[in-house]
């Protein structure tokens, strides 16, 4: 757009950069269907290396110069950043750790495990609905810790291949 005199004169040139998009963009998601859908692409890792490989691409175009990021690799101050980091209180991680000590003992531990194992089973099934299990299970007073560990272990958890 930067070596057109007026981009937005004639709707020409804005077509031409919206077809180029929808040409590129159709070509990957043919790409995707050739792997057997966009949850193949996903076991296959593709969609893990795709983004990888794009962020590698955009690091280098950084480092590279070719890439502007105004105060990282243009356009620096010479001025030392001044302000301290943000050290939050111990005191802040023992009174946190007290109130979910105090939660687990307060609540329906029957109906967590419950809502909990409803996650599981929905996550078990490819079609199934997970938010309403998950959003009974926070309503169980379930913590994030607990719905997350009962779907990694039905999802795994996901670990960058070697790439580069």
């Amino acid at each position: 757009m930067a070596d057109t005199v007026d981009p937005l004169g004639g709707s020409y040139f804005i077509e031409a950069l919206t077809d180029e998009i929808e040409t590129q963009a159709a070509a990957y998601i043919a790409r995707i269907d050739e792997l057997g859908g966009a949850l193949r692409a996903v076991e296959e890792g593709f969609i893990q290396r795709e983004i990888q490989e794009a962020a590698y691409r955009a690091q280098r175009a950084i480092e590279k110069g070719n890439q502007v990021v105004v105060g990282v690799n243009r356009f620096q101050t010479a001025e030392a950043a001044t302000g301290e980091l943000l050290r939050v209180n111990e005191s802040v991680r023992t009174e946190q750790m007290a109130s979910l000590k105090a939660l687990r003992a307060e609540r329906d531990a029957v109906a967590v495990d419950a809502a909990l194992a409803k996650i599981e089973t929905a996550a078990r099934e490819p079609n199934a609905p997970i938010l309403p299990a998950i959003v009974e299970a926070v309503e169980a007073y379930a913590t994030l810790g607990e719905i997350s560990d009962t779907m990694r272990r039905v999802f795994g958890e996901y670990t960058p291949e070697n790439w580069v």
